[in-house]
């Protein structure tokens, strides 16, 4: 393979006032960042890095690199999910919707419709801006679902849901769901497996113009934390996602529907995902709106005294405001009330920093 180079935002600043020509803005929201490491890889691994400042960097930019930049700086468009639009100029909450009995966290306590339903209105009434349903377990050596066993769990939900006015994503891996979601309300996929489980997935998201979720994995639930391996997992997720948005285009989906998640906790260690979240900013030149979900996720426990998946949430809010610091347009969590708030606050500090001061 050959060489090439990738570009890493660094050295954020609180705004870009009296820095004019010196910070770019990434991704169009709202975060600045005043420095990059151009990383140069070779094979999936990289082999040097060298930090620039913006201004320095401005001559590099050509070829591979130009267009890596465009993607980094232009404004991602809001999602259009029926009548309702998400604007991706600010972080926003999806609510982590699990109609199953075996989730890793939060298995059965949704199990019945009526519950969900009450559930994903709760979350929509507290700030969560998409309620994302889910009737498959993907945790660590989950068992596959019947595709009509997953339907008849989350058909009723997510007609429920939409029937509220609220934004309703389906969480699966199968085109036979997908279609039922579909047809019942939902505007949304995210597919854990980015269209590679079943090889009609692609045909129905491009044939019912849905936007799409393509998240990075390594082997399935039954086996994906059976010693995950790497030579560079920044580089090897990148280059993997930048094949499934290739694919996705390829089958008819546009590239302004299509959003990327790194796969946090779905077949890496403790340390592949923290190495991911350092680098997160690096995927924004994919040219993605960015989902990082890693509410609740295993790598909290580990770095926390091996707590309980229900007694994660300072873990999992310092890496919803580590995710959003660098640019993620989208949050899926567990606990929407908290989230939401810890978002207010960041978006509180952003706003007093981007307030004009009198001179």
């Amino acid at each position: 393979m050959a060489a090439r180079t990738l570009i890493r935002p660094t050295g954020f600043v609180d705004s870009p006032f009296g820095h004019d020509g010196k910070v770019a803005r990434l991704a169009g929201g709202m975060s600045w960042f005043s420095s990059v490491e151009l990383l140069r890889i070779e094979g999936n691994r990289r082999r040097s890095a060298e930090l620039l400042s913006v201004t320095d960097l401005e001559p590099h930019l050509e070829g591979e690199l130009e267009a890596q930049w465009k993607a980094l700086t232009s404004t991602r468009q809001p999602l259009q999910l029926g009548e309702r639009t998400i604007r991706l100029d600010q972080p926003q909450v999806m609510a982590i919707l699990n109609v199953t009995p075996d989730s890793f966290s939060d298995g059965g306590q949704l199990a019945d419709a009526n519950s969900a339903v009450e559930a994903g209105v709760e979350a929509s009434s507290k700030g969560a801006a998409i309620l994302d349903v889910g009737g498959e377990s993907t945790r660590p050596g989950a068992q596959q679902v019947w595709a009509e066993d997953e339907i008849q769990r989350v058909v009723p939900v997510v007609q429920g849901l939409a029937m509220s006015g609220a934004a309703v994503s389906i969480d699966t891996r199968k085109s036979e769901v997908m279609t039922a979601a579909l047809q019942a309300g939902a505007r949304l996929v995210n597919d854990v497996s980015a269209l590679t489980f079943d090889p009609r997935s692609a045909e129905v998201i491009a044939a019912a113009g849905a936007p799409v979720i393509l998240m990075h994995h390594l082997g399935s639930p039954e086996t994906m934390q059976q010693d995950p391996r790497y030579e560079d997992v920044l580089v090897e997720v990148y280059l993997w996602l930048e094949e499934r948005i290739a694919a996705a285009e390829a089958a008819g989906i546009d590239r302004a529907r299509i959003l990327i998640d790194p796969g946090f906790g779905f077949g890496k260690t403790v340390a592949h995902n923290l190495e991911l979240m350092n680098c997160l900013a690096t995927f924004h030149s994919l040219g993605c709106p960015l989902v990082l979900g890693a509410s609740r996720k295993r790598t909290i426990g580990a770095l926390s005294g091996e707590a309980p998946a229900n007694d994660r949430l300072g873990g999992s809010i310092a890496f919803a405001l580590k995710s959003v610091e660098q640019g993620a347009q989208i949050v899926r969590v567990h606990d929407v009330p908290e989230a939401v708030q810890a978002l207010r606050i960041w978006r509180g500090l952003r706003d007093q920093a981007l307030t004009p001061r009198l001179s």
